[in-house]
């Protein structure tokens, strides 16, 4: 009896190690970490405080923030330059843009209030409410997606704005938060996470974060010592399957190639740091 319950004992022992080690490696394997190839450089205005970035039929137009300092404007890609501009009430801190069909709508930090403005003119046609802050915008051809800072992604109707779907964002399992300025591609979400060097690929269906973009060189070429110029503005043009990226108050704007689109580049296997900063970490703005 004792040698069967020992014999027992070691095939369950054995069975638990398989067990084990059919679970390890879906455990052990880390989101995907894209670099970027720098493929161009372009000037933007270093005292842009960048909160939204979108291409629409091949124009450039960018948000600004700041009480008294917010903009929605045209630029022109190559030089930087500023073709078109309107400004927001001095009260109100700008925030993201969209363009969903001949518009383009914005919202702002802290205040409840958005625009809607024509395109490519930048009239202003009207305006709008609603509730909590706003940050980023993005259309994925039905719906507007908004983000607030928080781990929760606001699905919109580019009609009257209503919320037609929430969509918790997590890495790992665990609620993103701080998430910025957005942008889709290839129906990915592209979001910016404030504060930190890296963008996360969501998954719309989901909410599951797919993998990360590490800029970190970029940030260092930039080389901006104000603790609030951190990455933030993504717009990709889809026509020609290009994507360009900055930060507030760059001096740069650069168009990038992620190492997934370089045949024969390896993406690392570690994530990034994405721990949120403590509320001290910025000083001028706390979105």
């Amino acid at each position: 009896m004792a040698a069967r319950g020992a014999s027992c004992l070691t095939v369950m022992r054995f069975l638990r190690c398989l067990l084990v080690l059919a679970i390890l490696p879906a455990q052990a394997v880390a989101l995907p970490v894209e670099t970027a190839r720098v493929l161009h450089v372009y000037p933007h205005d270093p005292s842009a405080f960048t909160e939204g970035l979108l291409i629409h039929d091949g124009r450039l137009y960018e948000s600004t923030g700041y009480e008294g300092a917010s903009f929605i404007r045209e630029e022109d890609l190559r030089t930087g330059r500023v073709l078109r501009s309107v400004q927001l009430p001095p009260d109100l801190f700008g925030e993201g843009i969209v363009a969903v069909g001949d518009e383009i709508l914005s919202v702002t930090w802290r205040n409840g209030v958005g625009f809607r403005w024509s395109l490519p003119d930048l009239r202003r046609l009207g305006r709008f409410q609603y509730p909590g802050e706003g940050w980023g915008m993005t259309y994925d051809g039905r719906r507007i997606i908004l983000s607030d800072g928080t781990p929760v992604l606001r699905f919109l109707d580019p009609g009257d704005l209503h919320v037609v779907r929430r969509l918790t964002v997590t890495a790992d399992g665990v609620p993103l938060r701080n998430i910025n300025e957005l942008e889709m591609m290839k129906g990915e979400v592209l979001a910016n996470i404030w504060l930190t060097n890296e963008i996360a690929r969501i998954d719309p269906a989901t909410g599951k974060v797919i993998g990360w973009i590490d800029l970190t060189p970029l940030v260092r070429r930039v080389g901006a010592r104000d603790v609030d110029a951190v990455l933030n503005g993504i717009a990709y043009d889809a026509a020609n399957d290009r994507l360009y990226v900055t930060g507030k108050d760059w001096p740069l704007l650069f168009e990038i190639m992620l190492s997934s689109q370089i045949p024969g580049a390896r993406r690392e296997a570690l994530p990034p740091d994405t721990t949120a900063p403590s509320p001290e970490a910025g000083i001028r703005r706390r979105a």
